[in-house]
């Protein structure tokens, strides 16, 4: 059992996995939990859209060398219907899930994530949700004489029936992005799956189709989850994360999104832990399939990106790491 400043208490893992990309994903993230955390008493679940008609495709993972892969690193698959997003919006995945899950405490993760460090170093409280702040000012996007961020999200926030002031960060100016709750929807947590994830499917569902007029010009795709998502949390007495839990994107967990990403910009430590997990050949024969595993890790191309960064002097912007390492013909995705 997971003990520490979470105290005794036992939670679940979900990540979402399907056919393609994540299935390779999911892998990486059963075996970096299973090494760094031989003790974690909760279950891994890794959760499946079903085939139906809102995939133009079908999603199911088939296989058989990756579910075998999956169990060997004690990860359960988790079939899941999917009733409101699909194809068009394939975010809602992490939203319609968590309806599938046993009614008990746990943290969701994106796909592309790995644990580097033990839980138990988290201190999670279940009954105030939080979520990842390694974000940017992604949302909204300000038109010229168009509302701005207060006027945007005080109309969301009054749909909803939600105390505006007291999400803020008053130490933040005004109409400046950071001082309104916005998120990474990368990890989040909550006491229970069924009440989080009923209400997070509604307010995307009425921001998606019943917006307020505040929200005419305001792109949804990708960001729906990451507007409903501060709403939810606030609704359940949520907030900001506290030092308690600066394991998550830190010590304890990585976010790595994009392979020549990773490489530029997370730790050492980190990048030990993926390149443990995936050394093992009956992990190599299979993962090796999916391009930026082959080209990042089993070719050591990653680390002719590493080196071309400073980790401690980064350039500011993210698409400027990109471009770098594009102009060495080292991107893949």
């Amino acid at each position: 059992m997971v003990q520490g400043r979470s105290g005794n208490q036992r939670f679940n893992i979900v990540a979402v996995g399907q056919s393609g990309r994540l299935q390779y994903e999911a892998v990486l993230l059963a075996a970096s939990l299973r090494a760094t955390n031989p003790d974690f008493q909760g279950r891994l679940y890794i959760a499946v859209p079903q085939n139906g008609p809102l995939w133009r495709e079908d999603p199911v993972i088939h296989d058989a060398a990756i579910l075998g892969l999956l169990a060997a690193f004690g990860a359960e698959i988790l079939p899941f219907e999917l009733r409101i997003f699909g194809s068009d919006y394939p975010y809602g995945n992490k939203i319609e899930c968590l309806s599938a899950l046993p009614d008990e405490p746990f943290l969701f993760v994106d796909t592309d994530t790995v644990f580097i460090g033990p839980l138990s170093d988290v201190g999670f409280d279940f009954a105030r949700p939080s979520a990842s702040m390694k974000r940017e000012g992604t949302w909204p996007v300000l038109e010229l004489y168009g509302p701005g961020y207060t006027q945007i999200w005080k109309s969301l926030y009054d749909r909803f029936a939600l105390d505006f002031a007291s999400s803020l960060d008053t130490s933040q100016p005004d109409e400046y992005w950071k001082r309104y709750l916005y998120f990474n929807a990368g990890w989040f947590f909550h006491a229970s799956p069924q009440a989080f994830g009923q209400r997070f499917a509604e307010y995307a569902r009425v921001i998606r189709d019943d917006a307020p007029r505040e929200l005419v010009c305001q792109p949804l795709t990708p960001w729906l989850d990451q507007v409903a998502l501060p709403l939810v949390i606030h609704s359940f007495g949520g907030g900001r994360p506290g030092a308690a839990l600066a394991g998550l994107d830190g010590d304890v967990t990585c976010h790595w999104r994009l392979m020549p990403l990773f490489y530029a910009r997370e730790s050492d430590r980190a990048v030990a832990v993926v390149e443990q997990v995936l050394a093992p050949q009956a992990v190599k024969k299979v993962l090796k399939d999916y391009l930026p595993f082959k080209k990042m890790v089993y070719q050591g191309k990653g680390h002719a990106v590493r080196a071309m960064f400073d980790r401690n002097d980064l350039p500011r912007k993210e698409q400027m790491i990109r471009n770098q390492i594009k102009r060495q013909g080292l991107w893949v995705r």
